[in-house]
């Protein structure tokens, strides 16, 4: 039987339109639906050497993604994952948000295929839009037999879902991996890894959540910047909401404001988990050592805040 490639679209700028014809900003993300954005690249097909097969999972603007959409997505993906016919997966996603489903599926996903996320800076309406050649190189990667794990490409470009990180509001090639580098480049249709070989993903910390994923609600966790003046009120405000979980983007190497570090202690005290990451775009803050949290493992602020919600389910 013939290998199947799934395309699940969620929206996006990759699917988005402008009224303006030719233009790359002032658009709507998420109007075009995914079978519509394969139709228009007939090389689709011929690249990825077995049949797409396109389901619309949501249509949103990715600034606007929500928990409903990520349990379906994470479902989708697992179903799929389970048929032995499909070589991969491709989601079209919009920028804003790709890295936080990335590294959502990355902890949910027992991904021995690749599950591969793409995205675009234009509209398919734009003069030159990116989005086909970003599907095009997504279905290569889908489709390359050393590849497994949650992967995200564009402009070229392979990124890990742990690194991956939007830097640039409007450039194509936004995304970055900071230090570590990218994973590879998909360069006319072929895959190079960056070291010469795959890289082996780390096994899904939470994949028993999959099952009962989207049945209760998820637990409030919310991100806290540690910047000049931090007086720690909003810490307090969070803990009297209810909030089970608080990220804090700190200063350098996990430095905090001592106003906001009085209202941390107190909100532990109360039985929120806290993680402290740097709000450093680029390095690594070192462990933190005889503090009364956690730090966040080298995350940035929004993976961290996707990781402890997690965290809090499963101890759910």
């Amino acid at each position: 039987m013939e290998r199947k490639v799934v395309v699940l679209g969620t929206g996006g700028t990759i699917a988005g339109k402008s009224d303006m014809a030719g233009a790359n900003v002032g658009y709507t993300a998420g109007q075009i639906g995914v079978e519509q954005l394969l139709s228009a690249i007939p090389a689709l097909a011929r690249a990825a050497g077995a049949s797409l097969v396109a389901e619309q999972i949501a249509q949103i603007d990715s600034k606007d993604m929500g928990y409903e959409v990520w349990a379906r997505l994470a479902q989708r993906c697992a179903l799929h994952l389970a048929d032995p016919l499909v070589a991969g997966i491709v989601i079209t996603h919009g920028t804003d948000t790709l890295e936080e489903t990335a590294w959502l599926l990355a902890n949910l996903l027992d991904a021995t295929r690749p599950v591969v996320l793409t995205c675009a800076m234009r509209p398919a309406t734009a003069l030159a839009p990116d989005g086909p050649q970003n599907l095009l190189d997504a279905v290569a990667l889908a489709t390359e037999p050393t590849a497994h794990g949650v992967l995200m490409v564009a402009a070229g470009v392979v990124h890990g879902a742990r690194e991956v990180a939007k830097v640039h509001p409007l450039r194509l090639d936004a995304f970055d991996s900071g230090d570590t580098g990218p994973l590879g480049w998909v360069e006319d249709g072929r895959l190079r890894w960056a070291h010469g070989r795959a890289p082996q993903p780390a096994a899904p910390r939470h994949a028993g959540l999959l099952p009962a994923l989207g049945r209760s609600p998820w637990p409030r966790v919310e991100i806290i910047l540690s910047h000049a003046g931090s007086d720690g009120a909003l810490v307090d405000w969070l803990v009297q909401g209810g909030a089970r979980g608080i990220v804090v983007a700190a200063t350098g190497n996990g430095t905090l404001h001592q106003a906001l570090e009085r209202a941390l202690e107190r909100a532990v005290a109360a039985g929120v988990q806290v993680r402290v990451a740097s709000r450093c775009p680029q390095g690594r803050m070192l462990d933190l050592h005889d503090a009364p949290w956690q730090d966040a493992g080298g995350l940035s602020p929004v993976k961290a805040r996707v990781s402890l919600l997690l965290e809090l389910m499963q101890g759910a």
